[in-house]
């Protein structure tokens, strides 16, 4: 079990696979088997790096005050740690809060985004209501286990899903738990989204109306963002609806693979247009003058 000693913690990551490298961020008390179907599934063309939040699964409870900007720039001496300059970041519920923050505060160590099911503020009391009621839950040990019982069955898909979401988070610090959950009710990022320049993809579930606002309002805020709804989906996508949110993953990135292509071609004909010299296209033409 692969273990990173970074920011004065001990945080245990996962690396499956080659390619662009892609960072996944899961929300609270569930770890990063939450993303078990990312890692078979997207290996054979991403890195895909998980890794346990500090105070989660199997990495090291919090000796600082648990925070946002505390997580990202866990994250930041990560990839220092594993040697990689760029990643795309992807954030599951309010683990997308913290995709957003991290384009924030790390904008040059970072692609693009994509969060999944997430918002940059909390704004509606059914949502608030049922986070202040987690962050309660937390406080004690026999209800804790309820709220873990709970929150594993809402992701599962299968009995065996159910439980290695259930084992991992077994571990979970109490108070980083609720530290977390209350970070997700007090942040907002929502007045300054139009800083973030990189490409944003934006996938939520077509039966999670709660959360359409908040899919509307970063589409609209956010100055490069895709948005999309995956039909009969609810909350919990990347356990419920890993194969068509891997499909979207690989097709997003494609295209700005593609449109990074057309960029360099278009920017390679203005300079063979600007300086025919350099590239011995006036050479050519004056041997073809000649015959």
């Amino acid at each position: 079990m692969p273990f990173a000693y970074v920011n004065g913690t001990k945080l245990h990551y996962e690396i499956t696979g080659t390619g662009t490298p892609i960072v996944f961020i899961h929300p609270p008390l569930i770890t990063s088997q939450t993303f078990a179907y990312q890692r078979e599934q997207l290996s054979d063309q991403f890195q895909v790096i998980t890794f346990d939040i500090r105070g989660h699964g199997a990495s090291k409870s919090s000796e600082r005050p648990f925070s946002y900007a505390l997580i990202v720039e866990d994250i930041r001496q990560l990839l220092d740690y594993l040697g990689i300059e760029k990643v795309f970041l992807c954030g599951y519920s309010t683990g997308g809060s913290l995709v957003l923050e991290a384009h924030l505060t790390y904008p040059k160590r970072l692609l693009g985004g994509i969060v999944i099911s997430g918002m940059s503020e909390l704004t509606d009391s059914y949502n608030k209501s049922r986070m202040w009621l987690a962050s309660w839950m937390a406080s004690s040990g026999v209800l804790m286990k309820l709220l873990r019982k709970a929150i594993a069955f809402g992701n599962a898909d299968k009995d065996k899903t159910y439980h290695n979401l259930y084992e991992s988070s077994l571990s979970d610090a109490a108070n980083d738990v609720k530290s977390y959950y209350e970070q997700s009710l007090a942040y907002t990022c929502t007045r300054r989204l139009r800083s973030i320049q990189h490409p944003i993809l934006l996938i939520y579930g077509q039966m999670d109306r709660s959360f359409h606002r908040y899919a509307n309002l970063l589409h609209s805020e956010l100055p490069h963002s895709s948005l999309y709804f995956i039909k009969d989906a609810k909350h919990q996508i990347p356990i419920k609806n890993p194969t068509k949110m891997n499909d979207l993953i690989r097709l997003w990135v494609k295209s700005l693979e593609d449109q990074q292509t057309e960029r360099v071609l278009l920017d390679l004909a203005i300079a063979r247009k600007l300086n025919p010299v350099m590239y011995g296209e006036e050479a050519q033409e004056s041997h073809l003058s000649v015959h």
